[in-house]
C-alpha cells in the first residue's frame, strides 16, 4: 500500500525559468503559459485534498520550481539532496528549512550527488536511479540513511532519460508505468508493468497522488491504458515544463 499524502511543497517558477537546463528541442517556453500551467498543477493538488506549501520564486535558480530534486521525503525522514547539476546546488537550502517542522532532517554530502527525480518510493522500498545527476556515492549515502529509518532500497542504472522517474512511476499499489527501456527489467520483476508506447514516452512521468493519477495531456494511448486501473484521472497541460526537461513529478514534494 502506498503512502497517503497530506502535504505538497511547490515553488512558483521565476521569470528566469527559461535559462534553466534543458536537452529538449521543443522551442522557447512562455513564462505566461508556465505560470498558468503551474497554477493549474497547484489547483489539482488542492482538489485532491493536499495542503500545498507554496514557496516564492528563486530567480537565481532557474530550475528551482522543479522542487522534487531537492529532497526525498519518507514517512520517517526528509533527506535533503545535493543536486547533480552545479547550477542547482543551493536550491535545497530553503527546502530543508521548510521540511524541518515535519520530519527529522538528513543530508547528502559531497562527493555524493543525488536528485530526488531519481528516487522512486514504492511502499517501504526505494529504487534509486544512478544517472548523470545521481552518482553512486549519493545513491549509497541515501541507501544508508534509508536503512537507518528501516526502509529498504536498491539501485538501478538509468541508461535513458534524465531521471529514473522520467521512465518509471508507480500508478497502482503493484503496478508501474514504464518506458520500453525498463520493461521487464529484473529489478521490477515483482510488479505489473504498463509499457508506454515509445511515441508517448514523456507520459511515463505520471504522478500518483492518493486515489488520483495526474497525467500529462496529449497522450491518448497512455491515458486509455491508465483508465483501466479505475482511479480518478486529472489531465494537465505541462508543455512548457516539457520544454525544460521537467514533468509532473518534478513540480512538487509530496509527503
Amino acid at each position: 500500500m502506498s503512502e497517503t499524502f497530506k502535504y505538497a511543497i511547490t515553488r512558483t517558477p521565476a521569470e528566469t525559468f527559461d535559462r534553466g537546463i534543458t536537452t529538449a528541442s521543443l522551442g522557447k517556453p512562455s513564462y505566461g503559459r508556465v505560470i498558468e500551467q503551474h497554477r493549474a498543477y497547484v489547483a489539482a493538488l488542492k482538489s485532491i485534498g493536499l495542503e500545498v506549501i507554496e514557496l516564492d520564486p528563486q530567480p537565481a535558480y532557474p530550475d528551482g520550481h522543479f522542487v522534487e530534486d531537492t529532497a526525498v521525503v519518507t514517512p520517517a525522514v526528509a533527506v535533503i539532496t545535493r543536486p547533480g547539476a552545479k547550477s542547482r546546488q543551493g536550491e535545497q537550502e530553503s527546502i530543508a528549512e521548510t521540511l524541518t517542522p515535519y520530519r527529522p532532517i538528513e543530508h547528502i554530502q559531497a562527493p555524493g550527488t543525488l536528485d530526488g527525480g531519481d528516487v522512486l518510493m514504492v511502499g517501504n522500498h526505494f529504487f534509486i536511479g544512478i544517472s548523470e545527476r545521481t552518482n553512486p556515492a549519493g545513491g549509497q549515502q541515501l541507501g544508508t540513511i534509508l536503512e537507518k529509518y528501516h526502509h529498504t532500497w536498491a539501485t538501478i542504472p538509468v541508461g535513458a532519460g534524465l531521471h529514473l522517474k522520467s521512465s518509471v512511476n508507480l500508478v497502482a499499489d503493484n503496478t508501474l508505468l514504464v518506458t520500453r527501456n525498463f520493461a521487464d527489467h529484473p529489478v521490477f520483476r515483482d510488479y505489473e508493468n504498463i509499457v508506454v508506447d515509445p511515441a508517448e514516452a514523456y507520459a511515463a512521468n505520471t504522478l500518483r497522488v492518493n486515489d488520483h493519477l495526474v497525467v500529462p495531456r496529449g497522450f491518448p494511448d497512455t491515458l486509455e491504458q491508465l483508465s483501466r486501473l479505475g482511479q480518478k484521472i486529472i489531465e494537465l497541460d505541462v508543455s512548457e515544463m516539457q520544454k525544460m526537461d521537467g514533468g509532473l513529478t518534478c513540480l512538487s514534494i509530496r509527503f
